[in-house]
């Protein structure tokens, strides 16, 4: 099956033109996006950028999504190109489950935000211990991803095969 992922047309164009390029370029803007916001969010939850609403954080929560879309769409058109040794490389392996890992939690950091009364807020619009907690967890993991993906390109398999 991953021999022939690996021999498809498109897994032949990603690694013989441009399309490896463009992928990886999509894929270092939808990281931008996804761990930028989501950086943006815990700072202002932990205490910083107070001016700042919380309940305006709502907002960048579909620009989160749609940045993660093109992570996915990216991520997989850079490990058609090579299958087999994405899944044996173990640090690819590795971020693969902080990716798994990190959406999880965004799911659920999506939830208590958008609830009507945050189970993250104490009665006067401060973040709970819990909440602070829950948001560094899920930005702690976001940041495992980016460092996670530079090492597969420098400790991995990949590279040196």
């Amino acid at each position: 099956m991953l021999d022939w992922i690996a021999n498809t047309d498109y897994a032949a164009w990603v690694r013989q033109s441009w399309g490896w390029a463009l992928a990886l370029t999509f894929h270092a803007f939808g990281n931008a996006i996804v761990v930028g916001l989501i950086f943006i969010i815990a700072l202002r939850m932990l205490g910083f950028f107070r001016t700042i609403p919380l309940t305006s954080l709502n907002r960048l929560l579909p620009v989160i999504w749609m940045g993660l879309v093109v992570q996915v769409v990216s991520g997989t058109t850079l490990w058609v190109s090579k299958p087999a040794k994405y899944l044996s490389d173990g640090m690819f392996q590795w971020k693969f489950t902080f990716v798994v890992l990190a959406t999880v939690t965004t799911v659920f950091f999506h939830q208590l935000l958008r609830r009507e009364t945050p189970v993250w807020q104490s009665n006067g619009g401060t973040v709970t211990v819990a909440g602070k907690r829950f948001v560094a967890v899920t930005a702690l993991l976001w940041a495992a991803v980016l460092v996670a993906g530079r090492l597969t390109a420098y400790l991995g398999q990949l590279y040196h095969s």
